[in-house]
C-alpha cells in the first residue's frame, strides 16, 4: 500500500526536476553563445569595413563635386570679366550683376562642401 508521505516524496522530486531544468533552460551559457542584438568579430569587421566604404565613396563624391564646381567658377569669373570689360563708367550690364549672384551662390556653396557639409 502506498503511503501519502512517499507520493508527495516523489511528486517533491518531479518538482524539483522540473524546477531544475527550467532554471537550466534560461541561464545564460557560456561566451560561445551570441544573443540576437549582438554581432559576432567577423560581422562586426563587415560592417566598419562597409561604413569606411561608404564614407570613402561620399568622399570622393564630395571631391569630384568641388572640382567641378571650381571649373564652373572660372568659367564665370571669366564671363563676368568679360562682361565687365565690355562696359564703361557710365553703363553696368544687368548680365554684370546677375553673373555676380551666381558666382556668390556657387562659391558659398564650394565652401560648404569644403567644409563638409
Amino acid at each position: 500500500m502506498n503511503h501519502p508521505s512517499s507520493s508527495v516524496g516523489a511528486v517533491g522530486k518531479v518538482a524539483m526536476v522540473l524546477l531544475l531544468l527550467f532554471c537550466f533552460s534560461f541561464a545564460p551559457a557560456g561566451s560561445t553563445q551570441i544573443s540576437p542584438n549582438q554581432k559576432t568579430p567577423a560581422e562586426a569587421e563587415m560592417e566598419e569595413q562597409q561604413k569606411h566604404a561608404a564614407e570613402k565613396a561620399l568622399n570622393t563624391k564630395r571631391q569630384r563635386d568641388i572640382k567641378k564646381d571650381t571649373d564652373k567658377l572660372l568659367e564665370l569669373a571669366t564671363q563676368l570679366k568679360d562682361y565687365v570689360d565690355k562696359t564703361n563708367e557710365n553703363t553696368l550690364s544687368v548680365d554684370v550683376i546677375r553673373k555676380a549672384e551666381e558666382i556668390e551662390k556657387l562659391a558659398h556653396t564650394v565652401k560648404e562642401k569644403m567644409k563638409g557639409s
